[in-house]
């Protein structure tokens, strides 16, 4: 039997480790209450965006209150639709035209000035043009780092991102009080619109005049399917040799599967296709279901745009190409006659 001291010294140790695990428990539950995420939604002409729902999925797996953000004219209905989304508390918006266009030199601090009163820890928007434009200056308003093109998050301070077009992982940690993330779309899936009843709450509009005025948008209309968010995506690359080979091969191709239309830098660059359908490192980053790729080599900086696709078909002269690496299904031969045939084929199937 151990001597009634001993037992006295080993009590006193129980509870002392005791009382430390349950101050450590209510130290972490604190820190849980505390944290909160804003997530900014993209809207156009009043109607929401929902690639940009993606934001909540994200915010979600960060815990703790989840609020959405919404500027511009005529967003009722939008705020509205995004207040459906399961596990958002609230959906703050600002009914102002001059938001309309997501000008990042009076819409960051417009941001700036709700994150404040809301005390947010975290702020996530999509790596998109819009994300991409705004974040950094939202960010250096407020004395933090941005943290870009997020692919997964461990926890609040810990995020997953890849550098040299995709060919290396990093894992960083942020110590900022405040977290400003842009986020992957094709890593996270936008939440659903269900049966979510978040309250809608009025922001704060600070109404900067805007040193910079908006003239007029050329926008390429199409009735095929988005490129960012399409199922089925056809791309062509340089070795369409012009424009108008590249719609008369690719377009055809397009309708026939329903898929959206896609391009290399290279067939950018060269004017075969509008700088809105690049797919890659500096363009548009995708993940369809199936990705076809014709008459593209591979670099490594389209591969970065879209190597997550779920199937990726390839047709390319070249045997030795970059891109029958990576590719599930590859057709080695002439575009010009392979992509025709398979046209037709898909049509009478």
């Amino acid at each position: 039997m151990l001597p009634l001291t001993t037992k006295a010294a080993l009590a006193r140790r129980v509870v002392g480790s005791a009382g430390r695990y349950s101050g450590l428990l209510s130290r972490a539950y604190a820190r849980s209450r505390l944290q909160s995420t804003l997530a900014i939604l993209e809207q156009k002409d009043g109607q929401l965006n929902h690639g940009s729902l993606s934001a909540f999925t994200a915010a979600q797996k960060l815990g703790g209150p989840v609020h959405g953000f919404i500027a511009g004219s005529n967003i009722s209905s939008a705020a509205q639709e995004a207040a459906k989304v399961n596990g958002v508390e609230k959906i703050i918006t600002v009914d102002n035209a001059a938001y309309d266009k997501g000008l990042p030199e009076n819409y960051a601090p417009l941001l700036v000035e709700n994150i404040k009163k809301g005390g947010y820890t975290h702020v996530i928007v999509g790596h998109t043009a819009f994300g991409k434009n705004l974040m950094p200056r939202v960010a250096a308003l407020l004395d933090s780092q941005q943290i870009s093109d997020i692919t997964a998050i461990e926890d609040e301070k810990t995020f997953v991102r890849p550098i040299y077009a995709g060919n290396a992982i990093a894992t960083v940690e942020s110590s900022d009080a405040i977290k400003f993330v842009t986020i992957r779309g094709t890593a996270f899936p936008a939440a659903a619109v269900e049966s979510g009843s978040a309250a809608i709450e009025e922001g704060v509009d600070p109404k900067v005049e805007s040193p910079t005025e908006w003239v007029s948008e050329d926008l390429a209309k199409s009735d095929r399917p988005d490129l960012a968010t399409a199922s089925k995506v056809v791309s062509g690359g340089r070795g369409l040799k012009s424009k108008e080979e590249f719609d008369k091969v690719m377009l055809p191709l397009a309708d026939a599967l329903g898929a959206a239309v896609g391009a290399s830098r290279a067939a950018v660059d060269s004017g075969y296709a509008d700088n809105s359908l690049q797919v890659g490192q500096t363009g548009k980053v995708v993940a369809p279901q199936l990705y076809m790729a014709v008459g593209i080599s591979g670099a490594i900086q389209h591969l970065a745009g879209m190597k997550d696709s779920k199937v990726i078909a390839a047709i390319n002269k070249d045997a030795d190409a970059p891109i029958f690496q990576v590719a599930d299904v590859g057709l080695v031969g002439d575009l010009f006659e392979k992509v025709p045939e398979l046209t037709e084929k898909v049509k009478s199937s």
